[in-house]
């Protein structure tokens, strides 16, 4: 039995349906450059409008702080949220709440869109306030979450209204909790987990989760610095947070303890200098000279991670292993993600990623299809990571 409804179970025939999406997309002078957040929402649309409900739509954008700012409007996602939908009419509100909403709300008929205007221009939303949840919760007769990418925010549209109206998942917080309940909380094993990223002390408590429910945890990024270090190994001028050694210490025995193998670099690319196309080599990690700085594992390393994940029957990923952005320091994290892809395919192995860098990093690698589940999540995925309650999934399952 699922911890949430979904829309399966909800009938919603000639009523209204307020939809949290996240429509926090990218935009250049006024117009969206990657729409992939709004195609990401069309399986709940499509679903919705098939079942005769009138599709009423909130999001954030930017960060007005609670103030109408012009910039932030959502006025311009209208075009792109049409032509996404083939073309059909996309009606827009110039608030959220209130008269403007209310007469919109009205003026739809069954299978219709309406994108209300920013919910950020209400200081109300992140406030979580009760007045402001009461006047979306009054545009429509049932409430769909489809934004799991602001589930760990506990604000008005994400938590309050989720509290007020029946609520059920849409298809991509259902596809996303699914994915991630098989991952970590349901996961078949052995279960590896890949993290990386620049600094120890953003993923404490991610590490300190992890080491408790996976069978091998593998650390690179500089991150990896940090643990080498603490455990005596010179690092030469790499970016390493030494005053973390005593945390990273901890960390390695919490895992021996827990019987999880943290499997660090044995050989890395090093290079006087972090540009592209700068002079680089693979030396030893014990040997790193005190002038260099390490930017990516080394293919000993990588061919060793890829080998291992083999064995494995489920995957996280989180962060890249190196300075992925500049050549030739993305070869060791394009090695791994495509062993991971190619072991997905042939049925091998679960692999669930998601946060920012990892997503351009697959990206990069030209796996991000081939993956189980690619997260396009950044915080919300590193706090379930890190074995937090999301305030929006809590509020899905309170209800269910």
């Amino acid at each position: 039995m699922a911890r949430f409804k979904t829309l399966d179970q909800l009938e919603p025939a000639g009523q209204a349906v307020l939809v949290r999406v996240d429509f926090n997309v990218p935009m250049k002078d006024g117009r969206v450059t990657d729409a992939t957040r709004i195609e990401r929402a069309l399986p709940t649309i499509r679903d919705l409008q098939a079942k005769g409900a009138k599709v009423v739509l909130l999001s954030h954008f930017g960060r007005p702080k609670g103030k109408r700012v012009p910039e932030m409007s959502l006025a311009p996602l209208v075009e792109p949220l049409s032509a996404a939908l083939g073309g059909e009419a996309v009606a827009f509100a110039s608030d959220c709440i209130g008269a403007p909403a209310e007469q919109a709300v009205a003026g739809l008929k069954p299978g219709q869109v309406l994108l209300l205007e920013n919910l950020r221009f209400h200081d109300g939303e992140e406030a979580n306030d009760a007045g402001f949840a009461d006047a979306l919760a009054k545009l429509g007769a049932f409430y769909v979450d489809d934004a799991f990418s602001a589930s760990h925010r506990a604000h008005a549209s994400v938590e309050a209204v989720a509290r007020r109206l029946p609520a059920f998942a849409g298809r991509l917080m259902q596809e996303e909790l699914e994915h991630l309940a098989r991952a970590l909380e349901h996961p078949e094993r052995p279960v590896a987990a890949i993290v990386g990223g620049a600094k120890v002390s953003t993923k404490l408590d991610l590490l300190g989760n992890l080491v408790g429910k996976v069978q091998m945890l593998a650390i690179g990024g500089g991150m990896a610095n940090t643990f080498l270090n603490a455990l005596g190994v010179e690092v030469g001028r790499s970016l390493c947070e030494r005053e973390m050694a005593d945390t990273a210490r901890e960390i390695v025995a919490k895992a021996k303890a827990a019987g999880c193998d943290i499997v660090l670099p044995t050989d890395a690319v090093v290079a006087a200098e972090f540009k592209e196309g700068a002079a680089s080599e693979t030396v030893s990690i014990k040997a790193v000279p005190a002038d260099r700085m390490i930017l990516d594992v080394g293919p000993a390393t990588a061919e060793h991670l890829a080998r291992r994940l083999e064995d494995c029957k489920t995957l996280v990923w989180n962060g890249p292993l190196g300075a992925f952005e500049v050549p030739p320091f993305d070869a060791g994290t394009v090695a791994v993600a495509q062993a991971a892809a190619r072991l997905t395919e042939a049925g091998r192995l679960l692999s669930v990623a998601g946060g920012g860098d990892t997503v351009s990093a697959l990206a990069k690698a030209g796996v991000e299809e081939r993956f189980s589940y690619v997260s396009a999540a950044g915080g919300a995925f590193l706090e379930w990571l890190e074995g937090k309650t999301l305030p929006g999934v809590k509020a899905l399952e309170d209800a269910a």
